[in-house]
């Protein structure tokens, strides 16, 4: 099941069902009927995007027509964008009464989401606390998450065998494996087609973050630079995969062997291993300088109700209903199409098929590692830092003065939410 984060709209967002198809000017086209007749309680309209993985459609119908106190309808969204398609909608008479998104403060001070505390806080610490963290703003929660998504770095164990690589644990190995690596059919490492799936784990890595706990920019370290210098290394130095024909959520580079290392998420392990059998590893992003640790990005959906919706009390008995009530129902969608990581402990620790083998060397790593988005990052925000990674990376601008833009840009952005 694929995840387009937060910290990047186009991640995933360009979707294997739906390359090259636009959602705007079709959505009433683009969703599907239960397959139930009306007059059954509340109407309810759902959005989700289109996941690229077999059955997904199927599964959230599925789990709608079992609901009997409302008419669910589910406009499954095709094309890469979605997110402008749900906002264009939401302004509109026929906005959805829940949608899937990522946490996002505008949403909360413009009023755009419900207050969904009272059907959480009863389960509240069934969660894991980094979802219910990155989900809260001033007490209050917003969203219920739907999947973890953890990604890290894939390799084939038989092509660092045979090349004598060990398993990176830091960024000056990860380009000297890359190097390695190459050959004249194979690249050392992929990381997607624009490096942007880097850049918040090189801050984590780096010891950095997005934002420091009292909403300060926090990216512009040192370190930070010193690993934008690298990454640029990387860049030009003939062992980085460019413009594969899918970017790096799609498995098909390493399955196809264009590459011996690429950064994925859990979402496509299943068809890694259908590919590859036994050989295939995982490791988290590398740390960065002497004083780093290694990281792992979360990326993963919510559910969302739109608080200026018509039915916005039977929005949220449904969701109380599919995303809290129904655990089959969780743990299918987490485990059956893809692996992710249930954001319930209880559902976690009874999920089997994330028990053993590479799927709990997965979790672990999740665990050990892993990073959430900060619901105060906000697009603004991300695109300048994007712009600071893409001059100084792709371009070979000065990553200082680049951050120093960025930051600059960020600092006015905070100044709007928070004064």
């Amino acid at each position: 099941m694929s995840a387009m984060s937060s910290s990047n709209w186009n991640r995933r967002s360009v979707l294997q069902a739906g390359m090259g198809l636009a959602a705007a000017g079709g959505l009433a086209a683009c969703g599907g009927n239960t397959g139930r007749s009306s007059g059954s309680g509340d109407a309810l309209t759902q959005y989700f995007h289109a996941y690229g993985e077999a059955g997904t459609e199927q599964a959230i119908k599925r789990y709608a027509a079992a609901y009997k106190k409302a008419d669910v309808k589910t406009n499954w969204i095709t094309g890469s964008n979605f997110e402008s398609a749900l906002f264009a909608a939401l302004l509109t008479k026929k906005a959805p009464d829940v949608f899937e998104f990522h946490p996002q403060i505008q949403m909360v001070k413009s009023g755009q989401v419900a207050d969904l505390s009272d059907i959480i806080n009863p389960v509240k610490d069934d969660f894991n606390p980094a979802d219910i963290k990155s989900h809260t703003v001033d007490g209050k929660i917003y969203g219920v998450r739907m999947i973890d998504d953890p990604q890290f770095f894939f390799y084939r164990k038989s092509m660092l065998e045979k090349a004598k690589v060990d398993v990176p644990t830091t960024l000056d190995e990860l380009l000297e494996a890359a190097e390695k690596l190459t050959t004249s059919k194979v690249k050392g490492v992929f990381l997607g087609n624009d490096l942007t799936p880097a850049i918040n784990p090189l801050l984590w890595s780096a010891g950095a973050d997005t934002l420091t706990p009292d909403n300060k920019p926090a990216f512009h370290t040192d370190e930070v630079v010193a690993g934008m210098k690298q990454l640029r290394q990387l860049f030009t130095s003939g062992n980085l995969l460019l413009d594969a024909p899918a970017d790096y959520w799609d498995p098909s580079a390493i399955n196809q062997g264009l590459c011996a290392i690429q950064f994925c998420g859990m979402w496509a392990m299943p068809a890694m291993q259908q590919a590859l059998g036994d050989d295939l590893g995982v490791f988290p992003f590398p740390k960065v300088g002497a004083n780093g640790k290694q990281s792992v990005y979360n990326g993963g959906w919510s559910m969302f109700v739109n608080a200026k919706g018509k039915n916005v009390d039977a929005a949220k008995e449904y969701v109380k209903w599919l995303w809290i009530d129904q655990k089959q129902y969780q743990e299918d969608w987490a485990t059956s199409y893809g692996f992710h990581i249930p954001p319930r402990t209880s559902i976690a620790e009874s999920a089997t098929k994330l028990k053993s083998g590479l799927p709990a060397e997965g979790v672990k790593l999740f665990n050990e590692f892993g990073h959430f988005d900060n619901i105060g990052w906000t697009q603004a925000m991300i695109t300048a830092l994007t712009d600071a990674f893409a001059n100084s990376v792709r371009k070979n601008g000065d990553p200082n003065a680049a951050l120093a833009t960025a930051e600059k840009k960020v600092n006015a952005e905070l100044k709007k939410l928070f004064g």
